[in-house]
């Protein structure tokens, strides 16, 4: 989420003209078309009985007002009367006609957009800010409902309206005719000035709002940590200069709008007193009526809300461009991570899982910049655990995202029983392979769905899903959960903030447990746990690893005793594989990673580390290789930071 908005909007749609842009729609709008344009024939039919007015006046001031004739006026007055009434109707109509398709295109797009949010890969959500795609979903699809509802309908009726009207003004006389069409040419001048300016500005304010949101959502995640160091005042200072940059762009905004409006305004008035003049002169010369110049001005009054309304709806239409600018953002995104068009299908999984010379860079990763993965060659035997060794940085976390397709290898391959994991369906592979990441995540949802979250072929409320959720939270030791007010019925709330880091992590493990793969990836789920918690886990886990494939990262010298064999990690490469207890006696990085974690954990528990007694424990009866292993992992605490691999400062902070 490091990336900032304005790396998003140079984007291929920006070169589209508005109507192509908002010709994207069509796949969302082609079902209610025909809804839509009852609407648009309403509101024309509105607008062609409003025009009809005039006219009308024109021979009831011709006739029966200048014959004096009152039983004429009084049907007179009534066939207005019957005009309005019925243009009334015709724009109650069109609300009728629009109303439930736009909120129908609303909830099909906004449906549309979180599906494509969750099919696209991890990369893509590495690069987005949550707030930018909250606010397109959000935002961006409501103005694009409220355009299609009345902007749009509008736009296209009163532009036929002009049209309409412009053509019946020559009718009286073609001076006066001529006068209208003149005085409007200032104004297309202005729009295609206007459009060009206002839809820049819109973009920019749209993206700036996106980051608006980012800081609430960031602040609002992060409250504790603001509080703890006192930094509230800090964020408030990010945002108010964040808000300040968004309250000038929509300043521009409404300077760019109060432009048009000044022509908008001005050139009508113009028109009307250009008219008057030349109507007056065309009456003293005979060659028109009074009643034609009347007729003339009551239907330049009619034209006059059409066309001072064509900048507020110009506008609408640029920020419904910008809007569908921002969705297509995401919809035109490339999907790297897909189903296989071919896909191979594994009945009965074994868990079986290789890497063969893997590799793997981030995208953007600059070209002389090694692999962060840098061929990895490792083999998890049916039902054996192994445990990823290495320093911070070496690659331990990101080779576990490898198996379950987070991302892609961008060399060699990974395979599950022999079978790339590329050529399964996502959804079998991620049946197959489960994951508990050390941040664990939870939903706003109960106990019961967050850990059977994994087992959509279960209904949660089945017999056999209770079997799953107890077993699954006994092995987790999250007996917790049935001390929470309505026990596994509890909403967590957001994210599980509500529990403490332990009985989240309880929880995700639970879940990865539950799902019932043939291949576990466990990323140091234990490291919120005290120590009892955490050798009650591990004891249970050993029972349900029997006969799954475990892929575990440690940081924890606990964690390793659970593993059969132990890779170690270093510099994006396997170097060494075997049991602990060979890797003590042949590697001595291994030996220097070990004392580590037994460091590390000596400072979080606050108990002394084993190797620090090995001296008041050794005897002359000793084993001498014991001896020089224990010997040389104390020596490891203080060996120079040299030996840590050189990975690169930016593969640290990822």
């Amino acid at each position: 989420m490091s990336s900032s908005s304005s790396s998003q909007n140079a984007t291929p749609s920006s070169s589209l003209s508005t109507p192509a842009a908002l010709w994207r729609l069509k796949p969302f709008v082609r079902p209610v078309i025909w809804r839509l344009a009852g609407g648009a024939a309403s509101a024309l039919v509105a607008a062609i009985i409003a025009l009809m007015i005039p006219i009308v006046l024109e021979q009831i001031i011709r006739g029966p007002v200048q014959a004096g004739a009152i039983d004429a006026i009084v049907w007179g007055a009534l066939a207005v009367f019957g005009l309005g009434l019925g243009e009334a109707l015709m724009v109650w109509l069109r609300r009728q006609f629009v109303l439930n398709p736009s909120t129908e295109v609303e909830y099909k797009m906004r449906t549309e957009l979180y599906s494509r949010l969750q099919t696209l890969p991890v990369s893509f959500h590495d690069r987005w800010q949550s707030g930018q795609l909250l606010s397109r979903m959000m935002q961006d699809i409501g103005l694009i409902r409220r355009w299609l509802a009345f902007g749009l309908v509008l736009l296209v009726v009163n532009v036929l309206t002009i049209v309409i009207g412009a053509v019946l003004l020559f009718r009286w006389h073609w001076l006066l005719g001529v006068i209208f069409i003149v005085t409007a040419i200032p104004l297309w001048i202005r729009g295609y000035l206007f459009e060009k300016r206002y839809g820049a500005l819109t973009r920019r304010s749209q993206d700036q709002a996106g980051d608006l949101a980012t800081s609430v959502e960031e602040s609002v995640h992060g409250i504790r940590v603001l509080k703890a160091f006192g930094r509230g005042k800090h964020a408030l200072s990010r945002f108010s200069r964040q808000a300040e940059t968004l309250r000038e762009t929509e300043m521009s905004k409404a300077g760019a709008i109060a432009s048009i409006w000044f022509w908008l305004d001005l050139m009508p008035q113009i028109a009307f007193g250009l008219s008057l003049m030349s109507g007056i002169w065309l009456i003293s010369q005979g060659a028109i009526e009074l009643p034609e110049l009347f007729a003339f001005f009551a239907m330049a009054t009619v034209l006059r809300w059409p066309i001072e309304s064509i900048g507020f709806l110009f506008s609408f239409m640029l920020d419904a461009r910008t809007a569908t600018d921002r969705v297509f953002d995401i919809f035109s995104e490339t999907n790297s991570i897909t189903d296989p068009e071919n896909p191979v299908h594994i009945a009965e999984p074994r868990g079986l899982l290789a890497f063969e010379d893997a590799h793997f860079r981030y995208q953007d990763a600059g070209a002389s910049e090694r692999d962060l993965l840098d061929g990895i060659d490792l083999v998890l035997r049916p039902g054996e655990t192994m445990a990823l060794v290495g320093l911070t940085g070496s690659g331990k976390t990101t080779l576990t995202t490898l198996p379950t397709r987070l991302y892609d290898v961008t060399g060699g391959r990974v395979t599950l029983d022999g079978v790339d994991v590329r050529d399964l369906p996502l959804a079998e592979l991620r049946q197959h392979i489960a994951m508990a990441f050390e941040d664990a995540t939870l939903f706003s949802a109960t106990v019961r769905e967050n850990v059977l979250l994994g087992r959509a072929d279960l209904d949660v409320h089945s017999d056999e899903a209770e079997r799953v959720l107890r077993e699954a939270l006994d092995v987790a030791q999250a007996a917790f959960v049935d001390s929470l007010p309505e026990g596994v019925e509890t909403v967590i709330g957001e994210e599980g903030l509500s529990l403490s880091g332990g009985q989240r992590q309880r929880l995700a493990l639970a879940r990865a447990v539950a799902a019932k793969p043939k291949v576990l990836v466990l990323d140091d789920p234990l490291s919120a746990l005290d120590v009892d918690t955490e050798a009650l886990v591990e004891e249970a886990l050993r029972h349900v690893l029997a006969d799954t494939t475990a892929m575990i990262v440690a940081h924890r010298p606990s964690t390793v005793a659970l593993a059969d064999r132990v890779a170690l990690l270093e510099s994006g490469r396997v170097t060494a594989v075997g049991t602990h207890s060979e890797l003590l006696r042949t590697s001595r990085h291994y030996r220097h990673v070990i004392s580590s974690l037994e460091a590390e954990e000596a400072a979080r528990t606050g108990a002394i580390p084993i190797i620090a007694d090995a001296d008041a424990d050794a005897g002359a009866d000793a084993d001498p290789d014991e001896l020089e292993i224990e010997t040389t992992v104390r020596e490891g605490i203080r060996e120079d930071a040299a030996t840590e691999d050189m990975t690169s400062e930016k593969e640290v902070r990822r």
